[in-house]
């Protein structure tokens, strides 16, 4: 596996300087945005399964292990404060559950039966992408044999050159070897971030989450999504910040809905109705 492999600018790194040493990260971090590069057919066929999926009423699932499993729970945790979308539509599983969030949980990626119970719910409307750099985590391959045999569709994405017949599809990222060989937290990490942000995030694109390149659903949580908002209505609408308020103060704190509400000169249960005429495009709504 070349997730295993000694990195030839690695062999002596241990007698480098700090500044040499950076150096030779930030070019393999270079190298590793160009590995996501080459993989983007196989990305964009992963994001159309999971417009599918999630416009059928589906889910995505990832699961993983380690890094990986962490890095889907990060990702489809960020969902729906950032995109509106409710929870559990784009969701994780990982190996050794909660406390593996923090800790090493000893032998959990290896257990193929914990993979399998994991995905005890998965149905044939749903989606798994199971998330293994290299290839080969038990815990995750049983879940996508055992998802497979639910009628799910099933995705990998992996840094090693591996193929299964019974997957849908495989985003293959060749990263390479990292610079401490086999710590695919390194570039294995940065690439599977940087996959799952362009899975996820091109989803809720594509399914009206964003307007002309704002956070059109953004959650006003806190102060500062609270002005997020505030500003997204602002800058589509050109009303002042007090009309604003008063807007989003009617609209229930919905940026879309209160931006919907000016434009059309609509009130909140008469733009609620043509958001859900429209799928929940603010773009078809305003057409």
């Amino acid at each position: 596996m070349s997730t295993e492999d000694l990195n030839p600018s690695a062999i002596e790194i241990d007698l480098l300087s700090v500044e040499e040493i950076i150096r030779i990260m930030n070019e393999e971090n270079l190298a590793a945005v160009d590995a996501v590069g080459k993989a983007e057919d196989s990305i964009a066929g992963a994001v159309k399964e999971t417009v599918n999926t999630l416009r059928s009423g589906g889910r995505l699932v990832y699961v993983g292990a380690g890094t990986s499993g962490r890095l889907g729970i990060l990702d489809a945790s960020e969902i729906p404060p950032t995109f509106g979308e409710a929870p559990g539509v784009i969701t994780a599983v990982m190996a050794g559950g909660d406390a593996a969030l923090t800790s090493a949980v000893e032998g959990a990626e290896d257990d193929r039966t914990a993979g399998k119970d994991a995905v005890a719910g998965i149905t044939s409307r749903d989606m798994l992408m199971g998330i293994s750099a290299s290839g080969k985590t038990p815990f995750v391959l049983s879940a996508l044999i055992e998802g497979k045999s639910r009628g799910a569709k099933c995705w990998l994405l992996t840094c090693n050159d591996i193929d299964y017949d019974f997957l849908d599809g495989t985003i293959k990222v060749m990263v390479g070897p990292e610079i401490v060989a086999g710590s695919t937290r390194l570039k294995a990490g940065t690439a599977t971030k940087m996959v799952l942000n362009m899975i996820s995030t091109t989803a809720m694109v594509k399914l009206g989450r964003v307007y002309k390149g704002y956070m059109i659903d953004v959650v006003p949580s806190n102060r500062k999504l609270k002005d997020r908002a505030c500003r997204i209505v602002m800058d589509l609408t050109g009303c002042s910040r007090e009309e604003a308020d008063t807007l989003l103060h009617g609209a229930g704190g919905s940026a879309k809905t209160a931006v919907l509400m000016y434009l059309k000169g609509l009130d909140y249960e008469n733009a609620r109705r043509l958001l859900n005429e429209s799928a929940g495009s603010l773009r078809k709504a305003l057409s």
